[in-house]
């Protein structure tokens, strides 16, 4: 399971796999396509490779779900022993209890009182058992005379100033604690949330429940109006709702270091450890000394030092205890806020494993903060609080915790958690480091060098810029490939830590995009900066091929991660014409460090290029590439295939290989007399028609393509597992397979052919073993060539990254060779338009993928393998599809990704040329020419003025070189246009046809707010909450004052928890069997692993904890499913942001469960929520606005407001109408829905219009004999019956006037059981009403099905065949 896990970084919760939803249905996609049993036989099917797959095998047994599930259940055991509860004995509080588990270290009990509420002010202090210092590092079980029920006490200690300065750093966070402005500003992992204002505190027991008789009368419906359907405002203040919580509270006005500071020597020998300044809310202004002691006042003020005490009974072991002796209003105000802070749910204060950034924020104001003063200037990573030995080794950390032992759960969860723990630490810091280095703060190795050839160390840290350095790339595309070589470098370092070969090091890489400069930061090499490259480069080339070397032991560490990367091992000649062995490309670079590691780096062309971007002479491409107009030139020789194609493509060849060899075998059993003959032909045949399978008729193919692609990270087809089992000599046993199941002869016929061996020999066998019938060896050779295997025993294909790589030379020998290679790579780019890109707009119009903004476009196609380069090529096909209306809004992301794509690479050299001074002058200019009417936005005034009165004052002395910085403020709107336009066409082939933004909303049906939103996301720019005018055309939208902030856009490798996720795709493999509770223990189980490796706050868990929440609810327990939900949404809101389409399905959910357990008002207001995020984020023409309108419909539906209902659930009727076509059954559903209101209010001759359309629909998609027509022509008569009694009731009126005797008319009010059902339809969620008796039946048909795909052990291999093509086409 190498790296389809490891995909994009917020790759999880996005998937569909997870999300029962999509497919109104409870079965999942099948998350475990290659059959789980068969796993371990995979791995050892590897023969020669053992070894290699070593750490793949581990992992890949513990995710079977049938025989490697017990012993793993027995590892999880050990891990989780029993808790156990002891008292707590703190100074001046009750004993309390706490709960405890025997793997947690005496560290943590410190960290819980530090956080309770009342223990919460001390931080200086031991616990002892029996008068027995604990020592904080020991894990409690291995304390002597620790139970249940021991009493441990709290015992103040002497301060050191390390421990004042933690003292008063931690008073100083609980005083902010409410305070939103660190997730404003992005510092230390801290993030924005606000579900708790919608849903009025937490959803558990207390609050809401209590009334909820009287709930119905008091719910205010009535949505905002800029929610309401066909509302054109989108305003942009609703984004952050004020947090009543969030008014301050203050405590105090000023808490400072003293200017005394430090103590003078006499003084320290009293004992003074440093001196702060205060000032308290009734404006008393005072001088406190921290001394070993405590805190006590001292008689300094601000002029005249005097340390004496002030009043000797003040002396108090906490900051927090003095002041309130001092100040009864900080006394009443922090006993408030701290009660406030224990009730915000856990998930609202845990910091996120990586910076979330907000790209609106309000006005704060800018408070007095001492900590924060202290660490801007001190630069905190000199060291660290908790870590002694200063500056952290960060290379050593990142490869000491890859060596961690992983040989079982325990061992591999606690090297995860290292692995990861370490990673956010570095991704952080690498992330401070380069903000330091573009704003100047770092002085670079190199100062005497320009400025864009610096280079930097900050805190063991290697910093280097994305400007082509020495022509280093010049034959590849100069700056432009030196900016895209990077990110590509750090899809390597992905791809090769995902393999996670024992031996093998990769450097902590992280790239990061700030102020228009690419950073990227490495962590270093033990000695190399000590020596020259050419002495220390061993592996690779420095040259880019001109001069090559090899080593055995860096060949031998390669060849393992060849096969999982797809690697072909390959000679090239060097500098004296000598052939040299390389298993990775030339660049690719192995450097022996001082601590004798073996290091890989500059791993930038791990992947194959991408030829439809590589124009090379003499070279044609495939028809299906030229056809679109392929190659194309492009900025830079680097473009290379992303992995997820490589996969998608292998996959495909082997189902190809797979079908041609089960037809030769069929054809020689048939034509058994002439058969010489016959197989010749076919196979020359097969050869003819099948060499290029990259679809000539792409509408054939489309199906089998969506099956290889993964379609989603969850998406578990491994080529790897086939492509092993075939590596040994079982293709020719097990090709027969697939046709296997529609003709019985077949098996005999394939008994005959070759014997099948044991396992053990199996494992032993290498590739070249003797295949027993020349016949079927023949098959197979037929087969590899034509699928361009590169051994002609099995299905092996690898790509060899040399290829058209300037400069790289071949072994004249190999020509053959390298003839296949080059072929394989046409075929590979032909693959990708002829099968991938239809199969992601399959995926599309099946609604089976719903990307709702860029990122998640972005997210989708890289999932199907597919570059962003593509995005013109995508938009062209969608735009001549047949079926283009029901793609409109993939069309209209995809032209607005593209538009905000231009704008940032010329936003990019735009800001390079701005300096600090005139950056939210310019920021502001370039959004105005980018987004407002305003047709002549012109640089503001007093940018202009200040400049020019400098100039004068300082034209003497002005820095030579310095250039005129002002070239920004010539930028206009229209230039800006056309610029966009012109990088559209050059970079994405693609034909913008718009000259200005209001034209490009008009044409395209885009959104300002949206654009804006887009631009400011790519680019980091944080902008101030509130309404901008963009349509003014009297005054330009933005000013100076509107830019905030402007935040770096950083990639990392996102480190992944195996065993959890193993865990969780069993799981799901349960439920879609339909074993609910075994499925919910295993998901339940893989939670517990992900906390263990994650800690509580990761996107990964926060997709475990809303599939969870499903399961919940349809076994029935709603509070739980609320409870889970809940924390899927916080989770969700902090760690991929507030507005983040994932975070929009969550509000949806959420409101399910909360209908389902009766809180109807907060149903609504999150429903809302929902509505007015999705209307900023991709406005309401979207197939998912469908469903969220007849939620609300619904729900509206319920609590009686039936014109507002209608509003909505004619709105999501016409989108649907739209979406799906005006046949499909979720409109039918959605003229139901439509009629059940008008029947609500009586308006019967409008429903019956309705459900007589539905029906018709009905009639035609199902037939008559269905049970849904049947419903529907029953509830026909039913409304005919209402019509026809109204009608009488209104002649009789008519008739008679007021002496009518009126007989009653029946008007259904909505019963909540019913609305509820309906809710629970729309949202895929179907109850199968079972018994028990039928739940066994079907348990036992399951197994009985399983056990004729497996009739023995020794079989296992033919049935994970079996199931593999049977599970293969529906993996969409």
């Amino acid at each position: 399971m190498v790296s389809k896990t490891d995909n994009i970084p917020a790759s999880v919760p996005n998937c569909n796999t997870v999300d029962l939803a999509r497919d109104s249905k409870i079965a999942l996609k099948d998350p475990c396509a290659c059959g789980h049993n068969g796993d371990t036989a995979v791995m050892n099917g590897d023969g020669g490779n053992d070894q290699a797959e070593d750490a793949d095998s581990k992992q890949d047994g513990s995710a079977d779900a049938e025989p490697g599930e017990d012993s793993n259940e027995q590892e999880v055991i050990v891990i989780q022993d029993t808790g156990f509860t002891v008292k707590i004995q703190a100074p001046g509080t009750e004993p309390f209890d706490l709960q405890v588990s025997p793997q947690e270290m005496v560290q943590e009990i410190h960290q819980v009182l530090m956080d309770r509420e009342d223990t919460c002010h001390r931080t200086c202090f031991s616990l002892q058992l029996d008068g027995n210092v604990l020592d904080n590092f020991a894990e409690l079980k291995s304390i002597e005379g620790l139970q249940e029920g021991s009493l441990l006490k709290v015992v103040e200690e002497p301060y050191t100033v390390r421990e004042a300065r933690i003292h008063v750093r931690h008073i100083r966070d609980l005083l902010k604690s409410l305070d939103p402005s660190d997730a404003y500003n992005g510092v230390d992992c801290n993030s924005l949330s606000f579900l708790s204002v919608f849903t009025d505190g937490d959803l558990g027991d207390t609050g809401k429940r209590k009334k909820k008789g009287s709930e119905l009368e008091q719910i205010d419906c009535t949505p905002p109006e800029h929610i309401l359907p066909g509302s054109k405002d989108r305003p942009l203040v609703p984004l952050q709702p004020q947090n009543k919580d969030w008014k301050p509270m203050q405590c105090l006005k000023v808490l400072t270091m003293s200017g005394w500071n430090p103590p003078p020597g006499n003084r320290k020998m009293h004992g003074d450890l440093m001196y702060l300044y205060i000032v308290t809310v009734e404006d008393r202004h005072i001088s406190i000394t921290a001394s070993t002691r405590g805190f006590y006042l001292n008689q300094s003020t601000t002029y005249t030092f005097n340390p004496k005490p002030a009043n000797h009974s003040f002396l108090s072991h906490t900051l927090v205890e003095l002041l309130s002796q001092i100040s009864p209003a900080f006394k009443k105000n922090f006993t408030a806020l701290q009660k406030k802070r224990v009730q915000r749910h856990p998930f609202e204060r845990i910091a996120t494993p990586f910076q979330v950034f907000s790209w609106t924020a309000p006005q704060i104001d800018h408070a007095m903060d001492c900590v924060r003063a202290e660490d801007a200037y001190t630069s905190r990573l000199g060291y660290e609080e908790h870590i002694p030995g200063q500056t952290r080794d960060w290379n050593e950390e990142l490869q000491t915790t890859r060596e961690l032992s992983r040989k079982n759960l325990p061992e591999r969860l606690l090297r995860e958690r290292a692995i990861f723990k370490v990673h956010s630490d570095f991704a952080a810091a690498a992330t401070r480091g380069s903000m330091a280095v573009i704003d100047g703060n770092v002085m670079a190795i190199n100062p005497g060098e320009e400025t864009r050839m610096q280079m930097f160390i900050w805190n063991n840290i290697f910093f280097s810029l994305g400007f082509d350095v020495r022509d280093h790339y010049r034959e590849l595309g100069g700056d432009a490939a030196a900016h895209a070589a990077p990110t590509n470098d750090l899809n390597g370092v992905r791809a090769y830590s995902a393999v996670d070969v024992e031996g093998l090091y990769t450097l902590g890489t992280v790239v990061v995009d700030y102020r228009g400069y690419r950073v990227t930061a490495q962590s270093i090499i033990p000695g190399i900066l000590e020596r020259e490259q050419e002495q220390s480069v061993i592996y690779g080339s420095i040259d880019f091929g001109k001069t090559v070397v090899s080593h055995p032991k860096y060949l031998e560490l390669l060849e393992k991660t060849s096969r999982p990367l797809k690697v072909q091992h390959h000679a090239v000649l060097n500098e004296k014409d000598a052939p040299v062995d390389l298993c990775s490309s030339v660049e690719c670079k192995g450097i022996i460090g001082n601590d004798g590691r073996h290091y890989i780096l500059d791993l930038l062309r791990t992947f194959p290029p991408d030829l439809n971007f590589l124009p090379v002479e003499g070279e044609e491409l495939a028809p299906e590439s030229q056809k679109l107009g392929f190659p194309r030139q492009h900025r830079h020789r680097l473009a290379c295939l992303r992995q997820e194609l490589i996969e998608a493509f292998v996959e495909h060849r082997y189902l190809l290989f797979m079908k041609m060899a089960a037809l030769q075998l069929m054809q020689q059993k048939v034509n058994k007399d002439n058969k010489t003959a016959a197989l010749q032909d076919t196979s020359a045949a097969d050869v003819q028609s099948e060499s290029k399978p990259q679809v000539p008729k792409a509408s054939e193919k489309v199906p089998e393509t969506t099956a290889a692609s993964p379609t989603s990270s969850e998406s578990t087809l491994t080529p790897e597992g086939p492509v092993e089992l075939s590596a040994t000599p079982a293709p020719d046993n097990s090709s027969p397979e697939p046709p296997a199941k529609q003709n019985a002869e077949i098996p005999t016929a394939n008994t005959n052919v070759t014997h099948e061996p044991s396992a053990v020999e199996r494992q032993n066998s290498e590739c070249d073993s003797p295949l027993e019938d020349p016949r079927s060896r023949e098959v197979v050779l037929n087969a590899c060539k034509a699928v361009g295997s590169i051994s002609n025993t099995s299905f092996d294909i690898r790509f060899n990254s040399d290829i058209f790589s300037p400069g790289v030379r071949f072994p004249d020998d190999s020509t053959e060779v390298i003839q296949k290679q080059k072929q394989l790579l046409k075929d590979a780019a032909a693959f990708l338009v002829s099968c991938q890109i239809p199969s992601f707009v399959k995926d599309c119009l099946d609604h089976s993928s719903l990307p709702m903004d860029g990122a998640t476009l972005t997210e989708a196609i890289h999932q199907h393998g597919i570059n962003v380069r593509y995005l013109g090529t995508m938009l062209e096909f969608v735009d001549n599809m047949p079926a283009k209306a029901q793609l409109e809004h993939i069309y209209r992301i995809g032209i607005s990704e593209l538009i905000t794509r231009c704008a940032k690479h010329i936003f990019k050299t735009y800001l390079q040329g701005v300096e600090l001074s005139a950056l939210s002058a310019a920021v502001s200019h370039f959004l105005n020419c980018f987004l407002s009417s305003f047709p002549d936005a012109v640089a503001h005034l007093p940018v202009d003025e200040l400049v020019s009165r400098r100039k004068n004052r300082k034209r003497r002395n002005r820095v030579p070189g310095g250039g005129d910085n002002t070239v920004w403020a010539s930028l206009t709107p229209s230039e800006l246009w056309k610029n966009i336009v012109s990088e559209a066409q050059n970079y994405y082939h693609f034909n913008l046809q718009c000259e200005s933004v209001d034209q490009a909303v008009e044409k395209y049906g885009l959104q300002k707010t949206t654009l804006l939103r887009e631009i400011s996301i790519k680019t980091g720019i944080q902008i101030l909450l509130k309404e901008y005018s963009f349509d003014s055309r009297h005054k330009p939208a933005f000013t100076e004052e509107d830019i905030l902030n402007i935040f770096p856009v950083v990639k990392h490798v996102n480190p992944k928890a195996s065993d959890a996720f193993h865990f969780f795709q069993s799981g799901q493999a349960k439920v879609q069997q339909g074993f609910l509770k075994e499925g919910c223990e295993l998901i339940n189980e893989a939670l517990n692993l992900f906390n263990n490796v994650y800690g509580a706050m990761h996107v990964e868990i926060c997709a475990c904890l809303r599939l969870l929440a499903r399961l919940n609810y349809i076994m029935g327990d709603h509070p739980e499913a609320l409870s889970n939900q809940q924390k899927a949404v916080l989770m969700s809101e902090r760690a991929l942001g507030i507005e983040h389409p994932n975070t929009i399905q969550e509000y949806m959910h959420l409101a399910l469960y909360c209908f389902a357990n009766g809180q109807l008002s907060t149903a609504l207001k999150l429903l809302y929520r929902a509505r007015y995020l999705m209307l900023v984020v991709c406005g309401e023409d979207h197939p998912e606005m469908a469903l969220l309108d007849s939620n609300i419909g619904l729900v509206l539906h319920g609590v009686m407001e039936y014109d507002l209902s209608l509003r909505f659930l004619e709105n999501a009727l016409a989108i649907h109408s739209k979406y799906h076509g005006p046949r499909s059954l979720k409109v039918a559903l959605s003229h139901h829905l439509v009629a059940r209101v008008f029947e609500s209010k009586a308006e019967f001759r409008s429903a019956l219009q309705h459900e007589k359309e539905g029906y018709t629909i009905y009639k035609n998609q199902v037939g008559e004999a269905h049970e849904k027509t049947k419903e529907s022509s029953e509830y026909l008569k039913y409304l005919t019956q209402q019509a026809v009694a109204l009608q009488r009731t209104m002649n009789e009126i008519y008739k008679n006037g007021s002496n009518a005797s009126i007989m009653p008319l029946k008007f259904t009010a909505p019963n909540m059981a019913s609305v509820l059902e309906q809710l629970n339809i729309i949202n895929g969620i179907i109850f199968i009403p079972l018994s028990q008796k039928d739940l066994e039946n079907l348990k036992a048909e399951v197994q009985r099905r399983q056990q004729l795909q497996d009739p023995s052990k020794n079989e296992e291999q033919q049935a994970n065949h079996l199931e593999l093509d049977d599970k293969l086409p529906v993996d969409d």
